[in-house]
């Protein structure tokens, strides 16, 4: 990834909130940050695609540190994927997965955890993985295809 746009701070869409409570502690919180990155693939083809991020700390800190939503902040999300859980205790919250399929992307049979954060560390770099999976993921797509143009068919008249 590269081309990045300045990281902005964002409000939840249902409360307008920037500061949001854990659900697991009332006195951590977290606010979401997102980017515009482009993204290039392996054919040279640009897309342009938004990253996100939580920044977590005592809601107290959060509070402190004044954020308000639109706030453009200097650093960069950076995405960084291992074949380790980033979380032990709920390892199946950071598992990569192929898109609309719902399927797990692995290397060596072993699934791969993407998680995204914020940086303020100018040299900071993405961590990808390449999953090795891709005849499961090639059947899975399409079969998608074909049942999409089974039913484009049966609208036939």
């Amino acid at each position: 990834m590269s081309a990045s746009s300045k990281v902005a701070v964002v409000s939840d869409p249902t409360t307008g909130a920037v500061i949001n409570q854990s659900p697991n502690n009332p006195e951590w919180g977290y606010i979401k940050v997102e980017q515009a990155t482009n993204v290039y693939d392996d054919n040279g083809f640009l897309n342009r695609k938004k990253v996100s991020a939580i920044i977590s700390a005592p809601i107290v800190i959060l509070q402190e540190a004044g954020y308000y939503a639109g706030q453009m902040l200097d650093g960069r999300i950076v995405v960084q994927e291992s074949i380790t859980p980033w979380n032990e205790k709920n390892p199946e919250r950071d598992l990569k997965v192929a898109g609309a399929t719902g399927i797990i992307c692995r290397i060596e049979g072993q699934p791969i955890y993407r998680k995204t954060f914020y940086t303020e560390k100018e040299n900071a770099k993405d961590i990808l993985l390449a999953h090795d999976n891709v005849d499961e993921l090639k059947r899975a797509y399409n079969a998608e295809r074909v049942s999409a143009i089974t039913a484009d068919q049966s609208f036939d008249i």
